[in-house]
């Protein structure tokens, strides 16, 4: 099957770099050599603090973060060569993160996916314009929580397109009749019939069913370069063959993936609602719940107690226009969602954010304004704190497994320069981020400019 998935992802590549070119003379009007650059005059939130700095001038060189200044300004003389950025009554900050977000899958409508005559040559384009869409609305790092994501993340790192830092966790790993059992009514078995899904030769998902089939389909996404493992562990709301409370893989499978992600020095993420799989999910030894959505307070405990990270989003209300199945799947989840965040902050629970819009794509221009939706529950600089420092900790499980080196989510001397440039205070009007295009004057990735529109010295 490795083969069949190889050949199939094949001319996904070649496709990809038929793009790139459109894409890069997107970027150079953006995007510029790491060199030393200057702001000056500028207040800071950390991405730890309750509070902004006083106006300060931050140098960075290179990639890095190489010295903050409060009140202080920098000769020329100093750095003759370095480019000067006037922050006057604006707030520098971490880029934003986005800790669950599919980049393929979110890039692609439910009618994109359905359609017979779907090609890998479809793909490429649209998953690079809302790569490049996503750098330009701040978020300036991202783990994706399943799909086909290797080649965009390469292309991406390599400076032949436009987008975040990717976390990638590679094809989701589902039991049969699993949250990630995505085929249709006609596909039969692979493990009877002999012929992989359609699901599984995109790189969207494996189907493994016992502990050898789970150990090859988690070290087959480690080989790939995934930073993390995504496992199905209970049903979910926008597929066919799973009623939202059963719970997904025994022990022993579950096991299985922990054990192999441990032993590279990784760990493993499951989709679960209810607290029957979060249950198996931590007696398994896994560090990251998505959803959770119907926890109840003792199994909340348990999260606490056991320092497990609660990867979370805020769901919107279903709609007229969504399947009545999925309505009625999703209707208890939302109900539950109203006692879970307030619980998860009362008990003390490491909580992470992230958006999972996934088969509508016109809902990615929505997710700056998904972060306010936090302030029912969270203070700004609470909900700043999370969605730049929290989420970056997160990020930081994947130990040396992650693509990435350095310090994200604070602006601190040493941490990596991914950085924005708000204009106006954060703290006191946090609207300001749910409108990049006209508030990010400057961002920052990596040391790198790919957006400034102010004039420089």
């Amino acid at each position: 099957m490795k083969r069949q998935i190889q050949n199939c992802l094949r001319p996904f590549s070649v496709i990809l770099l038929a793009f790139l070119f459109l894409f890069t003379i997107c970027s150079d009007s953006y995007s510029q050599d790491s060199q030393t650059v200057i702001f000056e005059n500028v207040r800071i939130f950390d991405g730890t603090s309750e509070s902004l700095s006083a106006p300060s001038t931050v140098i960075v060189q290179g990639n890095l973060i190489h010295s903050i200044v409060e009140g202080g300004f920098v000769s020329y003389s100093d750095y003759p060569d370095a480019r000067r950025i006037s922050g006057e009554g604006m707030t520098l900050m971490p880029g934003l993160i986005d800790v669950h977000v599919h980049m393929t899958f979110g890039s692609l409508s439910m009618i994109d996916m359905m359609n017979p005559e779907l090609s890998l040559e479809s793909l490429a384009p649209k998953i690079a314009e809302q790569s490049q869409q996503m750098l330009m609305r701040g978020f300036t790092a991202v783990r994706d929580a399943g799909g086909p994501i290797f080649e965009i993340k390469a292309a991406i790192d390599s400076g032949q397109i436009m987008g975040p830092r990717i976390w990638p966790s590679g094809a989701t790993i589902s039991q049969t009749a699993g949250h990630g059992d995505f085929r249709q009514p006609n596909e039969r078995s692979r493990r009877f019939f002999g012929q992989p899904s359609r699901a599984e030769l995109l790189g969207a998902t494996f189907i493994a069913d016992g502990r050898d089939e789970v150990l090859t389909a988690v070290r087959e996404n480690l080989r790939f370069g995934a930073s993390q493992i995504k496992i199905m562990a209970g049903g979910g709301t926008s597929s066919a063959y799973d009623p939202v409370d059963v719970t997904q893989y025994t022990f022993d499978e579950m096991r299985a993936a922990v054990e192999a992600a441990e032993d590279w020095g990784t760990y493993v993420m499951v989709h679960a609602y209810t607290p029957r799989a979060i249950r198996r999910a931590i007696e398994a030894g896994v560090k990251v719940i998505e959803h959770g959505q119907l926890l109840d307070e003792e199994t909340m405990r348990l999260v606490a107690e056991n320092d497990i990270w609660l990867s979370t989003q805020v769901l919107r209300a279903s709609t007229p226009n969504m399947d009545p199945l999925r309505v009625e799947k999703r209707r208890p989840v939302l109900e539950g969602q109203a006692r879970m965040w307030p619980l998860a902050k009362e008990l003390g629970v490491k909580i992470a954010w992230g958006t999972d819009f996934l088969f509508e794509p016109w809902m990615n221009q929505e997710q700056n304004a998904y972060i306010l939706q936090l302030l029912e529950w969270f203070t700004p600089a609470e909900t700043l704190k999370m969605v730049t420092h929290d989420n970056a900790q997160l990020l930081a499980l994947s130990g040396l497994r992650s693509p990435y080196r350095g310090r994200l989510g604070v602006v601190e001397e040493g941490a990596l320069a991914d950085l924005l440039l708000v204009n106006g205070d954060v703290l006191e009007n946090i609207e300001l981020i749910a409108s990049p295009e006209e508030n990010f004057m400057v961002i920052m990735k990596d040391g790198r400019i790919y957006k400034n529109t102010l004039p420089e010295k």
